[in-house]
């Protein structure tokens, strides 16, 4: 008995054709299994574009570190007293082996405090940060027109600025160049020399995209923010782990303030290294999960295989027991019934797995791939050859039981069957 033999497949149509409602309604069950574990997938697929499309082009090693209040006194220093940052603080960094990108900032009126800014009679509030050229480097961004900050724009302290392109949609009439042109921050006059959108999408996007860089230097100067720094963002080399970097800078920053090294609550943090990895091993639980349920909603439908092959070697007792009166062997019926489950299992999972990817396809079309909450929802080949695979494997457990009862059958016991 092969594969390739038409009498095999005539005989298990045939056997399906006795008991159409049966067979529906059990393959109905694989059918469900199969559609729900791709559908399943495709939806952890596109939860998880959607959320790597909102992070764009974000550096996973970048650390970001602010100056708060000690917590505990230490050699001399009272609590509660106020950390702030300067000069001197980013010289001592940058000198460290392990910082590949560093950048001190400062925002007028604080973080996400907007400062009144106009432009020919228009005006809006929006964030003003003292930026350094390294920052493009950990804030990753898209310039549409001129340029970002350069060496020379911090070493002469020129009023210029990079606008997000939120910025020039409020305040350029459309078709104006902003390059050139010059906008008021509070007062002083600064010449536009780029306009930049960001890679990364969601709220975040929408903040970066409403944000104005000017020079550090000049932004303390003109500000009169002294030698201030308001925070640090920073990336180390590949091979420095982000905790290591993080912990090497607090420990420098903490030695130079008077913190005590216990002290956590002097200095706040943000590792975007952690993040990652946090939503890396949320998704890969949600993979296993998917598999998990689908595997069981799968499981239960070839259940129902299992038992209208039960049936079927009970109605068919008799059958069986001519075949092995004629010089069937127990291996040849097993083999039957095991390629009757099978080709049910496979039949019924494989329509299942074609309305899945089809159904998964159209909704891709419908949400479109610039979703964040779910991007292109799909599933990779391996998932579907996985699939398959389980298919098979699930099919022959299903059959087997039936095939070992349908091989012990005795031929004379078989042929007294009513």
């Amino acid at each position: 008995m092969s594969l390739l033999d038409l009498d095999t497949w005539s005989e298990i149509a045939q056997t399906v054709r006795r008991n159409r409602l049966r067979a529906a309604l059990t393959a109905a069950g694989v059918f469900w299994g199969m559609f729900m574990l791709l559908l399943m997938q495709g939806f952890g697929n596109g939860m998880e574009n959607g959320v790597q499309r909102t992070m764009g082009d974000f550096s996973t090693n970048s650390v970001y570190l602010w100056g708060r209040r000690t917590a505990m006194p230490y050699r001399g220093h009272r609590s509660g007293r106020p950390v702030e940052f300067s000069n001197a603080d980013t010289d001592v960094l940058a000198q460290l082996p392990e910082i590949v990108h560093l950048a001190p900032r400062l925002q007028l009126g604080g973080y996400r405090s907007p400062s009144l800014t106009t432009h020919n009679g228009k005006s809006g509030g929006f964030p003003v940060a003292g930026d350094v050229p390294a920052y493009r480097a950990i804030q990753p961004m898209a310039i549409d027109e001129g340029r970002f900050l350069n060496d020379l724009d911090l070493a002469d302290r020129r009023k210029v600025a990079v606008l997000g392109q939120q910025v020039v949609d409020e305040l350029f009439e459309r078709g104006e160049a902003p390059v050139g042109a010059h906008v008021t921050i509070s007062g002083i006059d600064f010449t536009v020399v780029g306009v930049f959108h960001s890679t990364i999408g969601g709220d975040d996007g929408d903040r970066f995209n409403s944000t104005i860089h000017v020079p550090f230097s000049t932004f303390q100067q003109t500000f009169q923010y002294g030698d201030s720094v308001g925070w640090y963002a920073l990336t180390g080399r590949p091979d420095v782990d982000a905790a290591v970097l993080e912990a090497e800078v607090r420990s420098v920053l903490a030695a130079r303030h008077g913190i005590h090294p216990e002290d956590e609550r002097a200095m706040g943090s943000f590792n975007a290294s952690e993040e990652f990895t946090r939503l890396r091993k949320l998704f890969d639980g949600i993979s296993l999960l998917v598999w998990f349920v689908g595997a069981m909603t799968l499981l239960s439908g070839v259940i129902g295989v299992s038992n209208i092959m039960l049936i079927s070697v009970q109605e068919r007792t008799r059958e069986i027991g001519v075949r092995r009166a004629i010089g069937a062997s127990r291996q040849a019926v097993v083999v039957m019934i095991l390629q009757e489950a099978v080709a049910l299992t496979l039949t019924a999972g494989y329509v299942g797995l074609v309305c899945g990817v089809g159904f998964l396809e159209v909704l891709s079309q419908v949400v479109g791939p610039d979703s964040e909450v779910l991007s292109e929802p799909g599933v990779d080949l391996s998932v579907a050859l996985g699939a398959a695979t389980l298919l098979v494997v699930l099919g022959a457990f299903a059959g087997l039981l039936p095939a070992i009862r349908a091989a012990a059958i005795h031929p004379v016991v078989a042929l007294r069957a009513d």
